[in-house]
């Protein structure tokens, strides 16, 4: 297959979904940005808007690190000059290796490509390393082995950040990420309650359904909300001293702010876990709880 002569510039690219923009996807996309210097070429980034496993399996839930907005932003952050978003459809699916290569190739003009330590791509991925280095001879492009990121014992990847977010682990998963974990979305009316025990509460609906939601229980949070950025108190669970509903609730008392925010958007960002989510015998029981919790929180974003 020929595809359509290409007006990009060469450049020196790497290939993956990046989900959070980790550290381990920071590194690899350093070495992309050295090979292309190296080459004179420019330093490009190959992603999908869509995770490719959805499309393969439509009743995954990929549980998101990053929208495809806020992965856009942090891999422009990184001072490559090119992101190349390609439409995973059921026919990219079904390429080899070699073809998708050759799109690579012919369409976005990439002239080397480093293949992470772990990564394959390709119909049915059996092919490794060695095959994409002769299918880049055949097609004249330089195939190059990316060094692993090594960061003690601990891995780092989306997956083992996703399970330390479901431990409610934030301060480790914002160490993989390099980044305090974040969730955006719009206040929406709750059951009220808050406010009638000194604790008002801004009730987030989260923007995409697909983000990552931390395990339950009292987060110390930083909340931004119309361009200025306030300490907060967030709770996450299903309420059960107040027994009104197994809806999940996402909740935040902001410090200091008093306004009226319904509609709007916020932006709360992970910094500490407090404590599980629990069940109190009384609401008095529960506000002097609530009065220890705004103390520790205080402490840890002081």
């Amino acid at each position: 297959m020929k595809y359509p002569s290409t007006a990009y510039r060469p450049c020196a690219a790497t290939i993956g979904f990046f989900d959070g923009v980790h550290r381990g996807h920071r590194y690899l996309i350093e070495q992309v940005t050295e090979a292309a210097r190296e080459r004179r070429l420019d330093a490009a980034v190959v992603t999908f808007p869509v995770h490719p496993r959805q499309v393969l399996q439509p009743t995954f839930r990929p549980e998101l690190l990053t929208t495809f907005d806020e992965k856009l932003a942090l891999l422009t952050s990184l001072g490559i000059d090119r992101c190349i978003t390609v439409d995973f459809t059921a026919d990219t699916a079904a390429l080899t290796a070699r073809a998708f290569m050759q799109l690579l190739h012919d369409t976005y003009n990439v002239q080397a490509l480093l293949i992470g330590y772990d990564h394959r791509f390709g119909h049915n991925r059996s092919e490794g390393f060695d095959d994409y280095v002769r299918c880049g001879k055949a097609l004249g492009m330089e195939v190059v082995r990316a060094q692993a990121y090594v960061a003690g014992d601990m891995p780092v990847s989306s997956s083992a950040i996703r399970a330390l977010l479901h431990e409610g682990d934030v301060s480790a998963a914002a160490g993989c990420l390099g980044y305090n974990y974040a969730l955006e979305g719009t206040v929406v009316g709750g059951y009220r309650v808050g406010r009638t025990i000194g604790y008002p509460t801004a009730n987030l609906r989260v923007d995409n359904p697909d983000k990552a939601i931390p395990a339950d229980g009292v987060y110390a949070v930083r909340i931004t909300v119309e361009g200025a950025t306030y300490g907060g108190m967030l709770y996450i669970g299903r309420r059960p001293t107040l027994q009104n509903g197994s809806e999940r609730s996402i909740e935040v008392n902001i410090f200091g702010f008093s306004r009226d925010i319904y509609n709007c958007r916020i932006r709360m960002e992970f910094v500490s876990y407090v404590r599980g989510d629990q069940t109190f015998g009384s609401m008095d029981e529960l506000i002097a709880q609530l009065h220890k919790d705004e103390a520790e929180v205080r402490r840890l974003l002081n």
